[in-house]
Parts: structure tokens; sequence; C-alpha cells
């Protein structure tokens, strides 16, 4: 061609391309969104619909420019514009020729570009010829190995005789590289083109005979079982082909690890015929998968590694003593435990079973045990579990089965005597799907935990060397499992201990997880003490940690919010700014003495409480109404303190038939609480008393007991309990069964101290110290004679002396 024909362009529209190489004669469809690429193709479809398209060196780069772009490129004219709705455009394109650009000028809009004719030695050889004749034989091999390429493209290229043409059309169909297709746009030489063209048919052959090679050898190795793990046979011919080995001889390792797992006999005898069904089976069959899950639970288990537990009892009581304050009952326990362990290797000691309301710190005393004794600590929560299988494990012949969490808990420890913990035992619910209380009676009992065996597993387990400590909230325990556990009572904590934990425990805690450091914040003893009093009500310490983080971040934020504050101080006055008003009132005793008021004690399963109890009496026909949710031995201790009552008519200065023209309400405050027990019969029986005899019951007495039918207090449960919900509640005087003084020795002394502890036996005696005075006797009363009184009160006279006596000595 003469340089004199050589086509110039100036100032035409350039648009970028990213991983596209367009040819002459190609008709292409673009996506565009980068908006001076957008800009240039509505200014050229604005002018004359041409458009310069030229490819990046870098698809990443946003804003390209001459050094990014190849030099090489093709004038293409536009065809179709359309907007999309996510706002790019697509836009159809048909090369033309090919053009070298000279210079790139970035608009402010769009890019334009002076461009020149690429200039092409358009002289057609007879070498040319017959290299077109071997291309388009070549491309015709290619299309029949590839099966995708469209049937117009074979037509174009076996009509074509253009050189030139007949490359630009196969290098668009062939799965090149971008640099590859990219030199071949800018190679000048004719034959040079052809040749290069026929080179990459010739390789992308090679490959696809390759690959059919390989897709026959896959075909004579499969058989009818294996045709649906085509691919998999066809990545280790691919691998074969390559020369490549496989991922290693699984079989040998597993062998290898079942040796060293250190199985017991039996065990090892089930993991090595299980290995040799695995060796027989196909690698992809189902069954190799479930075969080879199995062998890798057996393998993974801790057959004989175990921690070296600690029997130095003086760092474990400096442990127990540094992580909970109090609790010394629970601490002597463990101790004892640790003793016993210290002198014999195999304890078969019952399961220590930890009770009491949330937040009183049982879980974290387990984990306290575990670090007293360095062993590893696993913990299982149990509530809502309601199905065998969570403990036993499902049969392994089950689509999906594992083995229980038992055993899933003691491939996490990773040694056979680590510190399991049964949380929330209580909680457990059975169903049609089984009793999982049942299935732990093998876990937790000594005699059977050594020859544990899982559904899954169906080999035994030695449970023995596990140290296994329950929770609860409650005694709600099935009797079964109970049979088998040491209860420890963790019945709450008074207002001393509270203090004690959040300074040395929860505040230093709360103030590291947010980020005080020392001498920012301050809070005094009596702050604690108010938040105990008047933020909280409860057995724990849960909401005490609570109400202090809050106090905590309020700091935080006026110390970050405020250069000024670089040192905070709160007093109990300061609290109503960090927490708000004040949620609870201390001292709960009413201040005055009420007709039909009592003030019963009750336990919870968050402590014991204050149970107000109302009475209230009016005119007529003998009905007795009972409100407040109140369960079904409550109703009946109703009915026994009615009874008690009208049998002491006359000795209350009732008329005997009272009964017929008075109705009785009981009510118990906070309805929406479900109450029931008979520990509040004396307390219902003093408002009955009061209110009919209109003589006010002292405010600050509370009291608990069953009563009977005639009039003898029965002993209780959850004494320490109610005696702390009484200090908290302001209470001076304390009626008590006569039966539970032998409970008064476990009671820590600042719990009784302020307390004026009563003990009683008869209905009387609660009578005579609740009442603001004695009722006077009717006159139709049974006159006072030593006789008499041993006829309606076995004792005699002698009684309340005798009881006050037996008090004092106690």
């Amino acid at each position: 061609m003469d340089i004199d024909q050589i086509e110039f362009k100036t100032n035409v529209f350039v648009l970028a391309l990213r991983d596209v190489v367009v040819f002459p004669g190609m008709v292409v469809p673009l996506f565009v969104g980068r908006e001076k690429s957008m800009n240039a193709l509505y200014a050229a479809m604005d002018e004359n619909k041409q458009i310069f398209l030229v490819t990046q060196k870098n698809a990443t780069q946003e804003t390209p420019t001459m050094d990014s772009l190849y030099q090489v490129g093709v004038m293409a004219n536009i065809l179709q514009l359309l907007k999309l709705p996510d706002g790019t455009l697509k836009v159809l394109v048909e090369g033309v020729k090919r053009f070298e650009l000279i210079g790139l000028e970035d608009q402010e809009n769009f890019l334009t570009g002076d461009i020149q004719e690429l200039f092409s030695d358009e002289t057609v050889s007879a070498e040319a010829q017959v290299l077109v004749t071997t291309i388009q034989r070549r491309f015709e091999d290619y299309a029949e190995l590839k099966k995708k390429v469209p049937s117009e493209v074979k037509k174009s290229v076996q009509k074509t005789d253009d050189p030139n043409r007949l490359v630009d059309t196969i290098s668009a169909n062939l799965k090149l590289r971008i640099e590859d297709k990219q030199g071949l746009l800018e190679m000048l030489s004719v034959v040079e083109r052809l040749e290069k063209v026929l080179a990459m048919i010739e390789v992308e052959i090679e490959l696809l005979e390759s690959e059919q090679r390989i897709n026959q050898r896959v075909k004579k190795k499969m058989d009818q079982t294996q045709r649906n793990f085509y691919l998999n046979t066809k990545l280790q011919a691919i691998h074969e082909e390559l020369g490549e080995e496989g991922s290693g001889d699984e079989i040998a390792r597993l062998s290898g690890e079942i040796e060293n797992a250190g199985m017991t006999q039996q065990a090892k005898k089930v993991a090595d015929d299980e290995l040799k069904k695995l060796k027989q089976m196909s690698p992809q069959s189902p069954e190799a998968n479930i075969v080879r899950t199995y062998i890798e639970w057996m393998i993974n288990i801790p057959w004989k590694k175990r921690s070296r537990v600690s029997k130095d009892l003086h760092k474990a009581q400096q442990i127990l003593d540094q992580q909970h304050y109090g609790l010394e009952k629970v601490k002597e326990r463990i101790i004892e435990y640790l003793a016993v362990q210290k002198r014999v290797n195999k304890l078969k000691g019952p399961i220590l079973c930890l009770v009491g309301p949330p937040g009183v710190g049982k879980t974290s005393l387990a984990r306290s045990i575990a670090t007293a004794t360095n062993r590893k600590f696993v913990r299982m929560s149990l509530g809502g579990v309601r199905d065998e299988a969570e403990i036993r494990g499902h049969r392994k012949t089950y689509l999906g089965a594992m083995p229980g969490r038992i055993i899933q808990k003691m491939k996490v420890a990773g040694t056979r005597n680590p510190l399991f913990l049964l949380d929330e035992i209580d909680k457990m619910a059975c169903d049609h799907r089984g009793d999982p209380a049942s299935a732990l009676l093998e876990v937790l009992d000594p005699e059977q935990n050594k020859t544990f065996n899982d559904h899954y597993l169906e080999v035994d387990y030695d449970l023995s060397d596990v140290m296994f400590v329950a929770t609860s909230n409650s005694m709600d325990i099935p009797e079964p499992l109970l049979d088998r556990m040491e209860i420890i009572d963790l019945s709450g904590y008074t207002e001393n201990e509270k203090l004690n934990i959040a300074t040395r425990h929860l505040m230093p805690r709360e103030m590291k997880d947010h980020g005080i450091k020392s001498g920012e914040l301050e809070i005094t003893e009596n702050a604690i003490i108010r938040i105990i009093q008047n933020y909280t009500r409860e057995a724990g310490v849960r909401l005490l940690n609570q109400n202090l983080a809050k106090l905590c971040r309020k700091a935080v934020t006026k110390l970050v919010t405020d250069t000024k504050h670089s040192h905070i101080k709160v007093d109990a006055d300061d609290l109503k700014e960090f927490l708000g008003v004040e949620k609870h009132r201390f001292g709960l005793a009413e201040e005055n003495n009420q007709i039909g008021q009592v003030a019963g004690l009750a336990w919870t399963r968050v402590g014991g409480d204050l149970l107000r109890i109302e009475a209230t009496a009016m005119p007529g026909k003998g009905k007795n109404i009972s409100t407040g949710q109140l369960g079904s031995v409550m109703q009946e201790s109703i009915q026994a303190a009615m009874s008690v009552i009208r049998s002491r008519s006359l000795e209350l200065g009732l008329n005997e038939d009272f009964y017929e023209k008075t109705d009785v309400h009981l009510h118990f405050p906070e309805g929406a609480i479900k109450k029931d027990g008979p520990s509040a019969g004396i307390a219902i029986c003093t408002a009955i008393a009061s209110v009919l005899t209109s003589i006010p019951v002292k405010a600050d007495v509370a009291m608990t007991g069953e009563i009977t039918l005639r009039g003898e207090v029965l002993p209780i449960g959850g004494l320490k309990e109610k005696l702390l919900a009484a200090s908290r509640g302001g209470i001076k005087t304390v009626l008590i069964p006569y039966e539970n003084i032998r409970d008064l020795t476990e009671i820590p002394e600042e719990v009784k101290e302020g307390l004026d502890i009563h003990p009683v036996q008869w209905i009387d005696e609660v009578f005579k110290i609740a009442l603001e005075r004695l009722p006077e006797a009717s006159e139709k009363s049974i006159k006072s004679t030593d006789e008499d009184l041993e006829k309606l009160v076995p004792g005699g006279d002698n009684l309340v002396k005798n009881m006050e006596k037996d008090h004092k000595r106690h």
C-alpha cells in the first residue's frame, strides 16, 4: 500500500475496552459503565456513529492513559445503543478497519484520539494460499471436536478467500488470551498472521483430543456403580495424564492412626473391621463416606490421653477463695473430694449437683473447680433437651447419624478425665422420642459409666475418670438422677457477700471490659450498697453485674465526650444520674400495723421473697374467695386454715355461726406470678383471724410454716432463703416452725443478725406474737382450766413456757 493512501483521522472518539479485543468484521455486544465511555458513545451517535475501540493493558485501571492502552485497535460502527435499568449502556458494534493510536487526549467528558490506518502487506502469495487452505481444513477438524462452534461461523471460514478476514474471523471464535488476540490484531505480515492462527488451532485441537482420550479412559474404568461419580474419576484420569500422584494412601494413614489411638481391644477390633470394609469399597460410594466418618470419630475420641490432675489442696483452696467469695460449704465439699482423690486412684463418689437460683455463680464455680483440679472444662447445656439421641447418639444406619453430645464433648475436651458440666439438669423434658433423663443414668452412675455405650459408636467407652458436676435452679430433678447426686445448696448471697463480690470481682472485671483505666472511675461502698438495696432484688448477682456494667458505660461516655473529666467518683446520691430512678424500695415491711394483712415468707426459683397476704371480711352467706393465681396445695392450705379458725371461734371471741353470715376474701398480690406450696398455712390463718377479730397484725413480723387441722405448725424447707428475704425486706421478727430449729445452725450469723427468730409449734403462739393483742374469748368459751386447756391444745398450760425454754437453750 502506498503511504500516501494511508488514512488518517483526528479527534475521533475513543472507547477503552476491558478484557475484550474486537477484530474487523466482528459484531460484538459491549456493556459500558464508565461515565466518559458513555459520553463518548452519545457523542459518536450524534455525529457519524463511529468510534475507535482499543483494549486496556490493565483492566482494573479506571482512567486509562496513552501508556495503559494498546496501540492498535479497530474503528467500528455503532449499530445499536440501549440504556439498561441499572444506568449502564449496551452497545452493538461492528469492527471495520485496524487503526493505530498515535495520540490520546483526555477531554473533560470523554476521550479523543488521533489514529492512522495500520499499514499492512496485502499481497497474497502462494504460501499464503496454502496456509489458508490448511487453516480452513484444520478449523473444520477443530469445529468437529469442539461441537460448540456456530454453523454460520464454519460456513464463513470455508467461503472466505481473504487471508486477513480469515484470521480475524477465526481469532474471534478461538478461546485465546487477550495478549494473544492483541498480538494477532497488531501483526502486519499476512503470512505471519496465518502461521500464528494455524499454530493456535493445532494447540486447541491437541487439547481437545487429549480431553477426548481422557473421556474414553474414564468410560473404560467406570462400572455401573461409578457412573454417578463421573467427574471424580475424570479428575483422577487427568492426574494420570499429567503424570501426577494421588493425595496419598488414606487407608495406610487411617490404619496408623487406629494403632496409635490407644483404643480398647473391643474398640480396636471394630475399627479394624470397618477399615477392611473401606478397603473393599469404591472411594466415591456413599457407604464409603459413612464408614470413613465412623473411623474418624473412633480415632478422634480420647482413649488414653489424660490431664495431670492437680491434687494440691492448698493451691485448690487458694484458687477457690480467689475466684469466689463465700460459699464455704461448697468449697469444703470440693476440698474433701480432692483429699479423697489424693489417696485413691479411682473415686466412685456421688456426682456433685449445685442447686441454686440464677446468678449465684453455679457455672463459674464449676469452671473454678476445673482450674483448681487442672482438668479440661467442657459444658453441656441440657435446657430443652427432649430427645434420648442427644445423649446416646443415633444408630449409624440413619442418614446424617452422629454420636451423642456426651461423646461429642469428650472429643472437644481431648482428654478422658475432663470436668464435665451438665448445666440446667432440671430443664430436661421427655416426649415420644424418649426420656433423656433415663439415658443420663448410665452416664452418672459410677457403677455403669465405665461401660457407657453410645448408639453410634456401638462400643463401650469409659467415663469413670470424668468428674461430672451438675447445676440446677430447683430440686425438680427426676428421682433416679437425684439419687445419684449429692446436692450442694447455693441459696443466695447476703448483702455483705454481694458487696464483697462486687468490690473484688465484678467491678474490676467490668472496668477492664469497658477500657477504664485505674484511677478514672471510683465507686464508693455506699453506692454499691444502694444498688444492691434499691436497684436489684435477686438471690444472685446477675442484675448487680448488669447495673455495674451500665454504670461503667455511662462513665466511659462521660470520659470520652468531656475531656475535662479525668476522674469520676460515684456516690450513692449520684446513682440517679447514672442508673435512673430506683426500681425497688428497700424495706418491704409495712410501716403501720394493718388488719388482715400478713407478711409471709416464700421460696422462689430466684431465692426467697416476702409474700404479702391480704384478707377482708364482709356480710354474706359464708363464701370463701381466694385470688392471686394459687396452686392446688395453697388452696388446700386456705381450707385447712379456715377450719382451724372455726375450731377456735370461741377462743377468738367469734360467734359460733360466724361462717354462715360472713364472706371471707383472701388475696395474694402479684397475680401474674403462680404461687403454690404449704408453707403459707400459718400466715393465711393469721390473716383470717385478724380480719375476723379486727385486730391488726404487727407490720414487722413475718412467718412461715404449714398448718394442720389441730393448729400444729409443721416444718418447711428453704429456711435460709426465707430469712434472707426477711432481712432484705426490713422484717424484725420471724416466726418459724419449731422443728426447723436444727436448720438454724447451718445458716450464717450475718443472715440471722438483726432478726428476732421465734420457733413456734401451735397457732396460738403465732397469734400471741403476730397480733397486736390477743382476742377476748366469748362468754361461751371453755374456761381456762388446766383440764380444759389439755383438751383443746395437747401440752397443757405450760406448753408456751416449755417452748420458750427450748428456744433459749438452742
